[in-house]
C-alpha cells in the first residue's frame, strides 16, 4: 500500500469512490459532479493544500485532502479535512494513515487548527477522529435534509501548533520543497510499516 500526492489523471478513479457516497448522508451533495467539475476541484484544492491518494496494487482505494475552512483572512491558519475510502477497504486503518500524513504536511505548512464535519451517527468516522485526538465542538441539529430525513452534523477540531505570538504566514503545499514533501511521505510510510503487527 502506498500513499502519494494526487494527479489530475486520478480524477475518474476518485470520482468512482465518491460516487459510493452520493446516495448516503455522508455527503450533502445530491448529484455526482462531472469529471470536469471534479477535476477542477482537485486542481483548486491541491494548488494550496495536500491532497493524498492511497493505492494498493496500483488501484486507488482512498483519498484525503484539506481545503480552506473559512474565507476571512483571520481564518487562514485553519483547514478543513475530508476523506473518502472505497467501501471495500474500510476498517483497515487506512483512514488513520491518510489523516496522520495529511496532518503532518499541514503542520509543515503552518496550519494551526484542523476541522472536520461529520454527519451523525457515523461510528467509524467519529471513532477515527477521536482516536487521532480530535475533540467534538458541538452539533448542528437538523442542518441538512438528505435521503428523506433531517440530518445532524457534528464538528470536530484538533490543534496542530502552539497559539503563541504572531503566526508566520501559511505556506502553500507547493512552497514546501519537493524533496521535503517526498521525505515526509517516505519517513511517515516507514514509520507506519513499523507499527504494523507481525503477520
Amino acid at each position: 500500500m502506498t500513499i502519494r500526492f494526487v494527479r489530475l489523471s486520478d480524477t475518474e478513479d476518485l470520482l468512482k469512490i465518491y460516487a459510493q457516497y452520493i446516495d448516503t448522508p455522508i455527503t450533502f451533495e445530491e448529484t455526482l459532479p462531472s469529471i470536469e467539475e471534479f477535476q477542477e476541484r482537485i486542481r483548486t484544492f491541491s494548488a494550496f493544500y495536500p491532497y493524498l491518494v492511497c493505492e494498493e496494487d496500483k488501484k486507488i482505494i482512498g483519498y484525503a485532502y484539506a481545503h480552506r475552512q473559512m474565507e476571512r483572512a483571520a481564518y487562514q491558519w485553519n483547514a478543513e479535512l475530508s476523506i473518502y475510502l472505497d467501501k471495500s477497504y474500510t476498517s483497515r486503518g487506512l483512514g488513520r494513515k491518510l489523516y496522520r500524513l495529511l496532518i503532518a504536511l499541514l503542520q509543515e505548512q503552518g496550519i494551526h487548527t484542523v476541522y472536520s464535519g461529520i454527519t451523525v451517527p457515523n461510528e467509524k468516522s467519529e471513532r477515527l477522529h477521536t482516536t487521532l485526538g480530535f475533540s467534538c465542538l458541538g452539533t448542528y441539529h437538523n442542518t441538512g435534509y438528505k435521503c428523506g430525513k433531517w440530518r445532524d452534523v457534528s464538528w470536530y477540531e484538533k490543534a496542530l501548533l502552539p497559539y503563541e505570538g504572531t503566526p508566520a504566514p501559511v505556506l502553500s503545499i507547493q512552497e514546501i520543497p519537493k524533496e521535503k514533501r517526498k521525505q515526509l511521505i517516505q519517513t511517515f510510510s516507514a514509520r507506519e510499516r513499523d507499527k504494523q503487527p507481525p503477520l
